[in-house]
């Protein structure tokens, strides 16, 4: 849908982490009005809707996923989370976390309440996963196979972080603790040298903005995708177990061994 300039602009000044939910409300606010162009108008009614008494409160779900656009063709993509963000919605629907928290925050909820998921089929991270309380990131760890290496020098020119060698190698050298798992160098190895060893998930953990922001904490390694929707669904066992007054599932969280399996 069209949107004026005007318009778009208002839109651009909601925050980041509602702002896609904001736009679709608007959307259909002017699509019940018969429009086929979003002007400030809409904008602006919708936010005296949200302000209004109760109103944000009756457009909060209790949780929010966010995706990045991988699904729609990204050259970028290390694994997809299509079939990944299935399941995370299962869990998330099964738990009702609306219901919890509207029995456990005084005072009516507001977005900031709600548990935040988001997904990114690589390490580019357009969802921003490491700010918000369970973030998944696609990864494919690259090792040098048995395969004759040309030394063309793709798998270096390919990789955004210089964690490959060639300069006293035969074959290409992989520093694993550069390498942030993105496959870039597979795809560009012309000769198969560079092979796929391991394909699944990152895995950070209780991120968030705000006052006090903090970076998620990642769990080590890559993980399938069973392994992270069992750790989805301890964290939410956590969060509901601990969290009181709407405290954030960062507030509460310390250390990765309160809900790895």
């Amino acid at each position: 849908m069209k949107w004026s300039a005007e318009a778009e602009a208002a839109i651009n000044a909601v925050p980041f982490f509602v702002r896609k939910k904001v736009r679709k409300k608007v959307e259909a606010h002017a699509q019940s009005r018969g429009k086929k162009e979003v002007d400030i108008e809409d904008v602006t009614s919708l936010k005296k809707k949200f302000l209004s008494k109760g109103g944000m409160e009756n457009e909060i779900q209790g949780y929010d996923i966010s995706t990045c656009f991988g699904g729609e063709g990204c050259s970028n993509s290390a694994n997809s989370c299509a079939e990944l963000l299935v399941g995370i919605q299962s869990i998330m629907d099964e738990a009702e976390i609306l219901t919890f928290l509207k029995k456990s925050v005084p005072g009516g909820l507001k977005f900031h309440h709600e548990f935040r998921v988001s997904l990114s089929d690589c390490p580019n991270a357009c969802s921003r996963p490491q700010i918000v309380d369970i973030g998944i990131i696609g990864a494919v760890r690259p090792v040098a196979g048995t395969k004759e290496c040309t030394r063309c020098m793709a798998c270096v020119d390919a990789c955004p972080d210089k964690a490959i060698c060639l300069e006293t190698k035969e074959h290409p050298l992989i520093d694993q603790d550069l390498c942030l798992l993105c496959g870039k160098c597979i795809t560009a190895c012309p000769t198969g040298t560079i092979e796929k060893s391991e394909q699944g998930f990152r895995v950070l953990l209780g991120g968030r903005l705000g006052r006090h922001p903090r970076l998620a904490l990642e769990v080590p390694g890559i993980q399938s995708q069973q392994k992270v929707l069992a750790i989805v669904e301890n964290c939410l066992t956590f969060y509901k177990t601990h969290s009181k007054n709407g405290n954030r599932f960062s507030k509460i969280l310390t250390s990765l061994d309160q809900v790895l399996p």
